[in-house]
């Protein structure tokens, strides 16, 4: 997320061979899912990957750089766009009826498609390897909920963010380390988990958090904490509330929202699209129905069921993120 500065995992070419059909996508709703649901998704996205990756045969070839790219051009007259998710419920994974779904692909249909790109397609890849796959043209967009920081800003632009969000922690139930605070961690030495390069890390190591291990996604947190691997699983808000709700687990809880301090400072993150340094027009396109879709309400309306309130809503812009 929800999540997560780390961009230098090997992403691997997509291998030869056939292209499958790629999945669809849909605004499946986040409640009420049990936690065998919750398995078979993790199951999908693993084989929409292969799928996704074999279908590199369609990529759109790169755009040029001068007067801010024709990347958008390209997509209107392919008629279509692939987006780079990472699985992370609820910001972009694959569904267990193995269609694409979160609250980014479902916002990027919405708006390619008034962009005269009518289809949207997905990608899947592991959160590391990101900004690696859009900058080596594996996909056009990144539609992953990813935090702005200025060391990505370095690698990437950003539309303007979709959301704010602090953290939360998965603990057991009761909470009996009484973790309510990175600090917390750090005093109790509890054993803590996070993904693979989330922001909560570096968060983790400010407070002086040294037992931190990363886990695959919010569920293989979850069962970590059940089976006392951790204490305790640090993750965005809204994705630590979905996956407590929906495994429906007596063994461990969600704690409120956690605010997490960088040099003294209180940090409150944003998640936004991500595209190629030099595609200009195509972002600024897509703020432009973003905006529309802000000061409307639709955006919210398409969040909500992710998990989302108004309390995640923001102004906050990318140009200001980028320089904190």
């Amino acid at each position: 997320m929800p999540p997560r500065p780390s961009t230098t995992s090997d992403n691997q070419g997509p291998p030869r061979g056939r292209t499958p059909r790629r999945p669809d996508i849909t605004g499946q709703r986040s409640s009420g899912i049990r936690r065998r649901t919750l398995l078979a998704g993790v199951a999908a996205l693993g084989a929409a990957g292969a799928t996704a990756a074999a279908g590199g045969c369609s990529r759109v070839p790169p755009a040029d750089a001068a007067g801010g790219g024709r990347l958008l051009e390209r997509l209107r007259r392919k008629g279509s766009v692939t987006l780079g998710l990472a699985g992370e419920q609820p910001y972009g994974y694959i569904g267990t009826d193995g269609r694409m779904t979160g609250s980014a692909p479902t916002i990027a249909k919405v708006i390619f498609k008034r962009l005269g790109v009518p289809r949207v397609e997905p990608f899947p890849t592991d959160f590391g390897s990101l900004i690696v796959g859009l900058n080596s043209q594996q996909f056009d967009v990144v539609a992953a909920g990813m935090y702005i920081n200025p060391e990505r800003c370095a690698q990437v632009i950003f539309a303007d963010p979709e959301y704010q969000m602090l953290d939360a922690f998965i603990v057991r139930r009761g909470n009996p380390l009484r973790l309510r605070t990175y600090k917390d961690i750090a005093r109790t030495g509890a054993r803590m988990a996070t993904g693979v390069g989330y922001a909560e890390i570096g968060y983790a190591k400010e407070a002086g958090v040294r037992d931190i291990t990363t886990l695959p996604d919010q569920l293989a947190g979850l069962l970590a904490v059940e089976q006392g691997r951790v204490d305790v699983f640090v993750g965005t808000a809204v994705t630590v509330r979905n996956v407590v709700r929906q495994s429906g687990t007596t063994r461990a809880e969600a704690t409120p929202e956690v605010t997490p301090y960088v040099r003294g400072k209180p940090v409150i993150d944003v998640g936004a699209f991500a595209f190629r340094t030099p595609e200009t027009n195509l972002r600024d396109a897509f703020n432009r129905e973003l905006h529309r879709m802000k000061r409307t309400g639709e955006l919210l309306d398409l969040m909500r069921p992710f998990g989302f309130t108004a309390q995640q809503m923001t102004k906050i812009t990318a140009k200001e993120k980028c320089r904190s």
